[in-house]
């Protein structure tokens, strides 16, 4: 079988790249190791920057998130028992949507699959050969799908297959230069039927730890607090739950957290990671493949399609205009948007969680600092444009 891009990972990057390169006329087959069920049933939040969901709308992939996402305005900072607002389409002049991730990929499947796309899921054993500077074949990527050997022949490669994928681990170790921050908590993360507490996100730092407030649908609630990434799910009852929610997120003027039934409960453990070079001859990376940031920041699902819009760019160029520098030019290019997002991510994370070796002294230079993001015009400038994406880099 032969294509002009093989795409390993149907998670947003790959499956976002296909559609965008389909529309350019431009063939590419994607190739996935879970079902189908399983990558749009895998429930993970999302929150979508306004190139984000100007480049899903132009794509014509926004009907659907544009009448169910929950479009945003603005976020709250909640600390020493208050709540202050950070205006951020006033600000920037831009917004932000409430979309699930897995909604997206329903959104990008069902594109892919209503223009016939080539999309092979449960997909195994899969090998990348003959990309590398020199070689005299062309790219290959050889896997096994309903019970065949089977083998796919490219122009290019692109890993979006995540953070334990095989793509990244195919750029040779010589070349390859990682970077982690592996965060000694994680985040109790619960689903819940009930009314928003709140009409926009919350994020509270309080010295019992963080808590995120957020929204899923005007049923259904997500809603976070920091804890220990080793600790157990089955150690917090529904009663312990909203007890640390109520300690952490209720203020002093007497407005409350919304409690309802809770039905799911999980927890992730938090790292800021990159890895560079994201290419490797006619290997290209995209999303957590190459990089993972804490969800504080709302960047993950962002920064995957940001590499995209990048890519797609440089691939258009090669197939319409013959012209290699924007492909060899990728991971410099892509790599500015990732470290500004990993910073404020980073940056996010350390003002408003408790953090192990923290002292006292410590704790009050972070309301301090969250005194001065809530008040100075530009400081709270600043924290607007990196949450919408507008930062220029």
């Amino acid at each position: 079988m032969r294509t002009q891009v093989g795409i390993v990972g149907a998670g947003p990057a790959g499956l976002l790249l296909s559609h965008l390169l389909h529309q350019r006329g431009i063939e590419s087959v994607v190739l996935e190791a879970r079902s189908q069920h399983d990558i749009e049933s895998t429930i993970r939040a999302g929150v979508l920057e306004q190139g984000t969901m100007d480049t899903l709308k132009n794509a014509g992939l926004g009907e659907r998130m544009q009448a169910e996402g929950a479009l945003h305005h603005g976020f709250e900072l909640a600390f020493e028992g208050q709540r202050r607002r950070i205006a951020l389409t006033e600000l920037t002049g831009h917004s932000i949507t409430v979309y699930a991730q897995h909604e997206v990929i329903k959104d990008l499947v069902a594109a892919r699959l209503a223009a016939n796309g080539a999309l092979k899921f449960n997909v195994s054993n899969v090998t990348l050969h003959d990309f590398h500077d020199g070689s005299d074949r062309r790219p290959r990527i050889k896997y096994r799908h309903e019970g065949r050997d089977e083998e796919l022949e490219c122009d290019f490669i692109v890993g979006c297959d995540g953070s334990q994928g095989v793509s990244r681990q195919c750029i040779p170790e010589a070349v390859r230069q990682d970077y982690q921050r592996i965060y000694p908590f994680g985040w109790f993360g619960i689903l819940v039927e009930a009314p928003p507490s709140s009409d926009e996100l919350i994020y509270a730092r309080h010295d019992r730890c963080f808590a995120l407030i957020s929204t899923r649908s005007p049923g259904v609630q997500r809603m976070y607090f920091q804890c220990d990434p080793k600790d157990s799910v089955d150690a917090w009852s529904d009663d312990r739950i909203w007890a640390e929610l109520h300690a952490r997120v209720d203020t002093a003027d007497g407005w409350q957290i919304t409690e309802g039934k809770i039905f799911q409960k999980n927890i992730v453990g938090m790292r800021s990671f990159v890895s560079t070079p994201m290419q490797s001859g006619k290997l290209f990376l995209a999303g957590d493949a190459a990089h993972i940031v804490p969800p504080t920041g709302a960047k993950g699902l962002n920064l995957a399609v940001s590499d995209v819009r990048v890519l797609n760019a440089a691939l258009i160029d090669f197939y319409k205009e013959s012209s290699s520098d924007k492909l060899a030019r990728y991971t410099e290019t892509a790599l500015k948007r990732v470290w500004r997002a990993e910073h404020f991510s980073w940056w996010m994370t350390r003002m408003l969680h408790k953090l192990d070796d923290i002292s006292p002294f410590e704790q009050r230079l972070q309301v301090a600092e969250l005194e001065h993001v809530t008040t100075s015009t530009a400081a709270t400038t600043a924290l607007a444009e990196n949450y919408v994406g507008s930062v220029a880099v």
